[in-house]
């Protein structure tokens, strides 16, 4: 847009005011769209990060209670060892929209009971429970950290087209519209000021007879 593309009229600079403010309205409403969803990234950021660190931990306490285990059991009596089976597990699924971004919160909601895993073995221990349950702990935890890790992908997908429309805006657009305002003015003013020569110089002049010098 530039002053050339628009004849120079009182309703045309009406218009374009007009269309000023609307576009200012879209880059106050994208500006703070933008800071809302910085603002939840860094709240899903550190549910990621805490998450993260609590895997890593359950993944040495895992380890750790792994090797007991096949201290117990030795290797051959810990793979025998039945399974935690999770055939009726399923993955709940719970969705909420901000900023029109989906968030979701992963859970899994498991068929079977520690007790029917425990009775499933014929030589139970505690040290091959605590195992079973560390490493189900980890598939829980994997579970809630694969929702945030989505949500985070979405949120910043929306955060870059968000923040590539509000520089658009601000530093393209919203200068265009000023630069074709001032234009408009300044030649709506000389319009005017021409104007108001002439018409005193019609009025200086006598009638029917030319102005000049």
């Amino acid at each position: 847009m530039n002053g050339r593309d628009i004849i120079p009229t009182r309703a045309a600079l009406l218009e374009l005011n007009e269309e000023r403010t609307v576009v200012n309205e879209a880059y106050e409403f994208l500006d703070e769209k933008r800071l809302l969803l910085a603002a939840e990234i860094l709240r899903q950021l550190d549910m990621y990060e805490r998450l993260s660190v609590q895997l890593e931990v359950l993944g040495h306490d895992a380890n750790r209670r792994l090797t007991a285990t096949v201290g117990r059991h030795g290797l051959q009596g810990a793979t025998v060892y039945p399974p935690l089976t999770l055939t009726d597990t399923k993955l709940s699924v719970r969705s909420s929209n901000f900023m029109g971004v989906s968030l979701k919160v992963t859970e899994l909601k498991y068929g079977i009971t520690e007790e029917d895993a425990r009775d499933a073995a014929c030589n139970a221990s505690t040290e091959a429970e605590a195992c079973r349950r560390t490493f189900l702990d980890i598939v829980s935890q994997s579970a809630l950290l694969a929702g945030i890790s989505g949500n985070l992908h979405r949120l910043l997908q929306e955060y870059r087209v968000t923040e590539r429309r509000a520089r658009a805006l601000e530093n393209v657009i919203l200068p265009e519209i000023e630069q074709t305002l001032s234009v408009m003015s300044t030649h709506l003013e000389e319009l005017d000021l021409e104007e108001t020569v002439r018409a005193r110089l019609q009025k200086k002049s006598p009638q029917g007879e030319p102005c000049g010098v």
